[in-house]
């Protein structure tokens, strides 16, 4: 037996431990209410700031876009719970003792006022059974597509990791954790009906400060979170990406409509904010490196993530590599 072989493999596997299953740790780490703007994790804060649309008065690209390139990530938790979303997921063998449901955030669900998606009675008996066997999948459809390396799909993609925001002429370009989706500004239909993207086919145009963008050709295999909410292929979402004029927030609200599996339209509230290089990077909300240059200045750079499929408990988050 070698001894010190054995004490580094266990040294080696503890600091794997510690920075691949991390985030989905702290997500089970619930103990009250969470403070308001701290400095790191996945919890941030527990409201919703209201940003009005209306006349955009920051800066514009030369396209006359309003210009909200830059770092992005929402600010009340990650994907865990759609309803209660610093409630962690129901059913959870790592859960930890909760605070008072009144102290953490609202529900992602803003319409209808009880917070709850408005299910036809199939359709919630199907996301109680996927949610009831999240933690123990014994068929291939409870398995979380994501811990499986496949794209967040709309909208789940907002709650999961920090995102960047690009812009060109005629199109928006997002830059997710778990894949790109591109927004295209000019009058381009959508494509062919049969054709179904993980990322959906989205068409968007400016209203002052709002990018209103409708989003169809959705293959529905993406679920809106780990407790199950789901859509058919025939969903179809309208956002609006609300910008405060100072550029540091916005607000993605998308309305929902699936006659297929719901009894009305609904609508999520997902609040976000913005990264700059005078935040430290996180490797959650800020998952980005600083690039290697001879200025003194920070220059950071948004970095490709691996994803190793099934390389961990299903539970946790999907272990990753850089």
């Amino acid at each position: 037996m070698n001894t010190r072989r054995d004490s580094l493999t266990a040294v080696t596997a503890a600091v794997l431990a510690a920075v691949f299953l991390a985030p989905g740790l702290l997500c089970a780490q619930q103990t009250g209410a969470p403070p308001a703007a701290t400095t790191g994790g996945i919890q941030r804060e527990t409201k919703i700031i209201p940003i009005a649309s209306g006349e955009w008065t920051g800066p514009r690209l030369r396209d006359g876009q309003p210009d909200v390139q830059g770092h992005w990530s929402n600010t009340i938790a990650n994907h865990n719970n759609l309803t209660d979303p610093q409630g962690g997921i129901p059913g959870d063998p790592a859960a930890r003792p909760l605070g008072p449901r009144e102290l953490r955030a609202p529900s992602r669900v803003t319409d209808p006022p009880d917070g709850q998606v408005p299910f036809q009675p199939w359709a919630r008996e199907k996301q109680q059974e996927l949610l009831r066997f999240f933690h123990n999948p014994i068929r291939p459809e409870y398995i979380e597509p994501l811990a499986r390396c496949a794209p967040a799909g709309v909208p789940k993609s907002f709650t999961w990791h920090g995102f960047e925001i690009r812009q060109y002429p005629g199109y928006v370009l997002l830059l997710f954790n778990s894949g790109t989706r591109i927004i295209h500004l000019d009058d381009k239909p959508h494509l062919p009906e049969n054709i179904k993207l993980w990322n959906a086919d989205s068409r968007g145009r400016w209203e002052g400060n709002t990018l209103i963008v409708d989003v169809r050709n959705n293959n529905a295999k993406a679920r809106f979170a780990r407790t199950g909410e789901f859509a058919s292929e025939n969903v179809h979402i309208e956002e609006r990406y609300i910008f405060s004029n100072d550029g540091k927030r916005f607000n993605y609200v998308a309305t929902i409509t699936d006659p297929t599996v719901y009894t009305r339209p609904w609508t999520i509230t997902i609040p976000v904010r913005r990264y700059t290089e005078e935040d430290e990077p996180d490797g959650w909300h800020f998952e980005v490196a600083y690039a290697n240059h001879d200025g003194p200045e920070r220059i950071i750079e948004r970095y490709e993530r691996i994803c190793v499929e099934n390389n961990g408990p299903f539970g946790n988050v999907a272990v990753t590599g850089r």
